[in-house]
Parts: structure tokens; C-alpha cells; sequence
């Protein structure tokens, strides 16, 4: 169900950037009616500045729309590059998700996604210090979890990034909306390193 929603809301926004680019098409249009009849003579001359204008007109709407549909579909199914640290995706996600600035002791951040059926989890791994650890605790209203049993590492995908046996020793802190969407978050204060694992059932 949530697939068709997602592809309900590609189709709007597909629609929506499609609607905007044919008013540029318009304005174009109008350009190219103004340059007709403001001093073009011949008819020779006004076939070929009109293809080439046609041409022009063709070519940057095509590159528009290209442009656009990556856009929407970048929102609507954003990248995350789980096998490379600190790519410009990795970044985009971070901010996303974790909503707190990319400061300079931010770094090697690595992020998956597993969005597909009707569940979905996030998985964030990433150096920071304890003054970015504690601004992330605050933005997502995380309390630090006594119990400290349910580590989620059945929903959670392997990835040498992702120590699951070191995570396992550490104090998780987590917040849940009291029904089906939790997030725990974990930091290792000796190695400056932080686990964040966003996800809903």
C-alpha cells in the first residue's frame, strides 16, 4: 500500500515539475512569436531562426524535464550509498535524518535504507563528539533506555560499518511515537562513534 502511495505522490510531482516546465515553454513561445514579427523580413530567415529557436526551445525542455523527474524521484526514493563513507548522498541523508549540522568532527558517515514492503529502517553509523552525540539526543527526544534488551538486530542489516557485537555493549538511548515507529541511537564515547537505526513496524 505504501508502494502505491509513493508512486501516487512520484506522479504528482512529476505532474507539478511537468506543469512548470510547460509554462516556460510558454514564455518561449511568446519570445519567439515577438522576435517574428519585430523585424524578421524574409521568409528564409524566419524558417531557420524558427528551427533553430524550435531546437532550442525542444532541447532545454527536454533537459528540464530530465532535471526535474531526477529531483522528484531523489525525494520521493532518496540514495543512500551504504558501501562508501562520506558521500555527498551519505551527507544529504545524515542531515535528513538526524537533523543536526554536518560539523567538522562529523565524518565517515555510512547509511542504509530498507524501504521496500511495509516496514522500513535506516541504519546510520558515523564518528562524531560528544557534543554533536548529545545534540542528536536532544533533536530526537531520546531518554536513555534502562532495560537495555531490544537492540532491534533482527530488523538490522550486516555491515562491517555496523557492529552489531560492539553496539551490544553499549547504552542505548531510543524514543518511540508509543505505537509502530522507534529509533535507538548508540555511542561509543571512547572511539567518538555513533549507531542511529530509525525504523517503523
Amino acid at each position: 500500500m505504501e508502494l502505491l502511495w509513493g508512486m501516487d505522490i512520484l506522479v504528482m510531482l512529476l505532474l507539478k515539475e511537468l506543469y512548470a516546465i510547460l509554462k516556460q515553454v510558454k514564455i518561449l513561445l511568446c519570445i519567439l512569436i515577438i522576435i517574428l514579427t519585430n523585424g524578421l523580413f524574409s521568409c528564409e530567415g524566419i524558417g531557420k531562426k524558427s528551427e533553430k529557436l524550435a531546437k532550442e526551445v525542444k532541447e532545454r525542455t527536454k533537459s528540464e524535464l530530465k532535471e526535474q523527474t531526477n529531483k522528484v524521484i531523489t525525494k520521493v526514493y532518496p540514495t543512500f550509498d551504504h558501501d562508501k563513507p562520506d558521500t555527498e548522498n551519505n551527507r544529504k541523508r545524515f542531515a535528513d535524518f538526524l537533523k543536526v549540522e554536518i560539523t567538522p568532527d562529523v565524518k565517515n558517515i555510512y547509511c542504509f535504507d530498507n524501504a521496500i514492503g511495509i516496514d522500513a529502517s535506516y541504519m546510520f553509523s558515523f564518528n562524531c563528539n560528544t557534543t554533536t552525540s548529545k545534540k542528536i539526543i536532544e533533536v530526537h527526544n531520546l531518554t536513555f533506555d534502562s532495560l537495555n534488551r531490544d537492540n532491534g538486530f533482527g530488523l538490522q542489516h550486516d555491515f562491517e560499518w555496523w557492529e552489531k557485537a560492539k553496539i551490544k555493549e553499549l547504552q542505548k538511548y531510543s524514543w518511540t511515537d508509543g505505537d509502530q515507529y522507534f529509533k535507538y541511537y548508540w555511542y561509543d564515547n571512547k572511539n567518538e562513534k555513533a549507531y542511529f537505526f530509525d525504523f517503523d513496524m
